[in-house]
């Protein structure tokens, strides 16, 4: 299935979480070695938008507040390099809104 292309990645999920550095569940390591840092968070964001929603979403499961697909794919970031990456999405049940959760490494 594939996800609304409207989709909503805030971009408060990007530069305040994913590419910030954090002492657990750190992924801006992971991000950084494609290119992704701080000083460039809308690269991020588009990327993810334009290479991994267009693909194939899977249903996970039923959260209380929408259901929650996976999106597994590569990201090529700003300096060629490809990661594998798995995005997580939920589709709001009060709005239908199709919102970005997060991204993590795939696992091989």
């Amino acid at each position: 299935m594939k996800l609304s292309a409207l989709a909503l990645v805030a971009s408060e999920k990007i530069a305040g979480y994913l590419l910030r550095p954090r002492p657990e569940d750190d992924k801006s390591a992971f991000l950084a070695r494609a290119g992704y840092t701080l000083e460039n968070p809308e690269q991020l964001r588009h990327d993810i938008q334009t290479q991994l929603l267009p693909l194939d979403a899977e249903f996970l499961e039923f959260s209380e507040y929408g259901p929650k697909y996976a999106i597994r794919g590569p990201l090529r970031g700003p300096n060629s390099q490809e990661l594998e990456v798995v995005t997580i999405w939920m589709i709001e049940d009060a709005s239908q809104q199709t919102k970005f959760i997060t991204l993590y490494p795939a696992r091989r």
